[in-house]
């Protein structure tokens, strides 16, 4: 079933591939003086226009013309850090109830018109600085999605009631426990945001916020968040597509015009913090199956010119087989199978995070030395030149795969000007990280992290607190009970519309009509097929510099057999790892000196050769997939490492309960000696049976390009295509083998309910699993349609009876 994903938190900008955010928020320009300027980077160009309102709106438009498709983007500038102590978990909540209903359209309208109209669905997310809602239309919707934004802004608030706010209390309860109670490491960022910050400091609580604040909550607090924070002069609206500019600026001048001007919000100000010395803490968890320590340093706002150096810095150290803490955190010191550091990047003050899980039965106080001997080696070595080129190349195709799409333009000219007061940040933006020097990387490690108090987090298995570093202390985390009946059924009717409208110039209930009918030209897509049986299909796109492929081989899972299940995934696994004539690093070096992305995965119905490229290294990027495709290199050393990271992946999965019901749901449905009676790489002792003889096995036997399936987009054409991978074809043979006969799931001749128990489980996971038709059978597209009904989309029947009615 889909359910609308309210995001919570802000993602870094650059290394965690987010939509960038920046410092300040700006008045604009007049409607009378509008220029048209334009966002210009090499190999891109955004062009805009802003004008504001009379009531202060500011609104941005970007006319895209190569797709159908109209984007509208409201942005509010306002997040938890815009809340009161004792009233936190506002601005999430409010994310809630502006999807629900507004005065003239109904109650679940919104999903209800997107879905109609042939729209891509709504939905929006929250941060601590702002907070976006968001919809995509075909373009004759226009007038339709301004009024329905228009309606949610300037005519929601008489629609709530007390028994709305206390419905939606319930939904957000469950949305806690389903995101922190009930999982493992769930209460890490709540524990680092009180210790890293004063208790006045609006990034000392979490997007979220207490659920004591929120039991609390009254429609008197609801009106007057609503009233200082949702009113036009502290909203962007960008809209971003195929429209008339001239009929825009009228129709946002007429739905949001006439929505009275709010009290002007305060300027944000950057609000860093320092530490006066280290903080250790420790926390038993419920659901941790191996220990977790999080270690973070307090540094500088978004947009500061130290963070570009701050996140290249991060991916250095982290990003790669020659990354020094991957060195002796994994390969050396085998302590762990991944590390993670990410500049975390916030409007008022942002941290650097470095997050470790330890391989299962290890102690954490192995750590800190280990730490040591890592950074030691970094300021010994510094960052070279290559490296530095490679980070922003990789950075630059990661920014504009966020800028592809008409709605993904439209949020990011919204969070520019919200935060920078100009849509078109991009260029400075661009350039900053550009001008960053290896210099620049060496002295941000010496200003914030080089001996810097931090904090640390041990999260560890309970009853095990002798795994945590020494010295740390309990943290102070409060946990919901859950007492079956504590929460009373609410009285909630959404039918009953009992509320005083608010006057308007024009009658608002109508829906408007459709707009003039739009042309709908027919993608020229071509079709090929190599000689050496590969099918292709492209079609070329200019509207970024960037070429995305995915190259499919009937080499999945189904191809295995259930005694060692997991080779599948093992072989295309370790095909990332070096080529015959490249070590992993060498080939990790030369992928990200493209500034591409490149990998080899592997499911249940085959294996994927998946990339993305800036077009002028789209050659370079194919001659590194003929590498890896013809000469494996079969590192026994990366297998080992590999084999042992899967297996450390199998036991922190025993802590999630999704990861969970798909096992058990799996094993219910199949028989034992059936490959899918297990998912992803199986059971630990069939794993560990696995052998490098095996994968070379598998390899031979369906690693063919006869049958396999290419998809390119992007700013190729189909020559240029051909001549690419025509290496490829002429070192690539093999014909197609039969598909493999696997048995269907057994028939259900009557319904049964299983149990697995979690011991303290907050929350429980219900999975209702039936045997389906296969993807190939005629009926399918039909099923499909009759699921998107039923459960595929927000306003499904079952979302609604599950969410709403209970």
């Amino acid at each position: 079933m889909a359910a609308r994903q309210f995001q919570l938190g802000v993602s870094a900008r650059w290394a965690l591939g987010a939509s960038a955010l920046a410092i300040l928020a700006l008045s604009g320009c007049s409607p009378s003086d509008a220029p048209l300027t334009a966002t210009e980077a090499p190999g891109i160009s955004v062009p805009f226009e802003k004008f504001t309102l009379d009531n202060g709106l500011q609104v941005v438009l970007h006319v895209d013309k190569s797709d159908p498709v109209v984007a509208i983007n409201l942005a509010a500038h306002v997040g938890s850090a815009r809340e009161l102590p004792g009233r936190t978990g506002f601005a999430h909540l409010f994310e809630h109830l502006l999807f629900l209903d507004s005065e003239n359209l109904g109650y679940g309208g919104l999903d209800e018109m997107n879905t109609r109209i042939g729209g891509e669905g709504t939905n929006g997310f929250t941060t601590s600085d702002m907070t976006q809602y968001f919809q995509a239309v075909p373009a004759d919707a226009l007038e339709k999605v301004i009024w329905a934004e228009a309606d949610k802004l300037g005519y929601f608030i008489n629609t709530v009631s007390q028994a709305v706010i206390d419905n939606e209390k319930q939904v957000v309860k469950n949305e806690k426990r389903q995101r922190v109670d009930n999982q493992a490491y769930g209460h890490n960022f709540d524990v680092i945001g009180k210790a890293l910050y004063p208790a006045d400091h609006p990034y000392s609580w979490q997007v979220i916020g207490s659920l004591a604040d929120l039991q609390a909550a009254t429609l008197e607090d609801t009106r007057q968040f609503y009233r200082r924070w949702y009113v036009p002069n502290n909203v962007t609206v960008t809209i971003a597509g195929d429209f008339d500019p001239a009929l825009a600026k009228t129709l946002v001048e007429k739905y949001f015009g006439e929505i009275p001007r709010g009290e002007d919000a305060p300027k944000s100000a950057p609000k860093p913090v320092t530490l006066a010395q280290s903080i250790s803490l420790m926390h038993e968890d419920n659901f941790a199956t191996v220990p977790q320590l999080t270690m973070v340093w307090p540094t500088v706002e978004e947009y500061h010119p130290d963070s570009y150096a701050l996140n290249i810095l991060a991916q250095y150290l982290t990003d790669g087989k020659r990354a020094p803490l991957n060195e002796v955190l994994i390969d050396e010191e085998k302590l762990t199978s991944n590390v993670a550091m990410f500049a975390f990047e916030k409007e008022l003050a942002s941290e650097m995070l470095l997050i470790v899980r330890a391989n299962a039965g290890a102690d954490l106080d192995a750590f800190p030395a280990a730490l040591a001997t890592a950074f030691a080696r970094f300021e010994t070595n510094g960052i070279a030149q290559a490296d530095l080129d490679r980070i922003k190349a990789g950075l630059e195709v990661q920014f504009y795969g966020e800028i592809e799409s008409a709605l993904g333009k439209a949020i990011q000219l919204s969070e520019y000007n919200i935060f920078t007061g100009d849509p078109g940040f991009l260029r400075r933006d661009l350039a900053a990280l550009q001008g960053v020097t290896i210099a620049d990387v060496r002295r941000v490690y010496d200003t914030y992290i080089k001996n810097k108090p931090f904090i640390s987090t041990s999260f560890v298995p309970k009853g095990a607190p002798q795994l945590a570093i020494e010295g740390a202390v309990p943290a102070n985390i409060v946990e919901e009970p859950i007492i079956a009946g504590a929460d009373a059924p609410v009285q909630f009717d959404p039918t009953v519309r009992n509320f005083e409208r608010t006057p308007s110039a024009f009658d608002r209930t109508k829906e408007p009509d459709f707009g003039a009918p739009y042309t709908l030209a027919t993608p020229q897509v071509w079709r090929a097929a190599f000689s050496n049986g590969v099918g292709v299909v492209g079609l070329e796109s200019r509207e970024t510099p960037l070429v995305t492929f995915s190259l499919k081989i009937d080499a999945g899972r189904r191809r295995g057999d259930a005694t060692k299940p997991a080779i599948a995934a093992l072989t295309a696994d370790l095909m990332n790892k070096g080529t015959a004539n490249r070590t992993t690093a060498e080939l990790e070096d030369a992928i990200k000196a493209l500034g591409s992305e490149l990998s080899i995965s592997a499911d249940a119905d085959g294996a994927y050769v998946s990339g993305t490229t800036l077009a002028r290294n789209f050659n370079a990027t194919i001659a590194l997939v003929q590498e890896m495709l013809t000469q494996p290199r079969w590192d026994a050393e990366e297998f080992d490492l590999l084999k042992r990271r899967q297996l450390t992946n199998l036991d922190q999965a025993e802590a999630n309960p999704n990861f969970l019901a798909a096992r058990e749901a799996a094993k219910l449905a199949y028989p034992a000696d059936h490959v899918l009676h297990y998912v992803g790489y199986g059971a630990k002792d069939k794993l560990e049976a696995v052998t490098l003889d095996d994968l070379k096995a598998f390899y031979a036997a369906h690693y063919r390009p006869g049958g396999a399936q290419l998809r390119i987009v992007g700013a190729v054409n189909q020559s240029a295509v051909t001549a690419a991978f025509a290496g490829l074809v002429e070192t690539w043979s093999g014909a197609a083998t039969p598909a493999p006969t696997l048995a269907p799931p057994a028939e259900i001749a009557q319904s049964k309910v299983y149990f697995y128990d979690v011991p303290d489980a907050k929350q429980s996971v219900l999975r209702i699993v039936r045997p389906a038709l296969p993807a190939t059978a005629a009926d399918y597209p039909l099923a499909r349609a009759v699921n998107f009904l039923l459960g595929d989309i927000y306003t499904s029947r079952l979302n609604t009876e599950l969410r709403v009615n209970r």
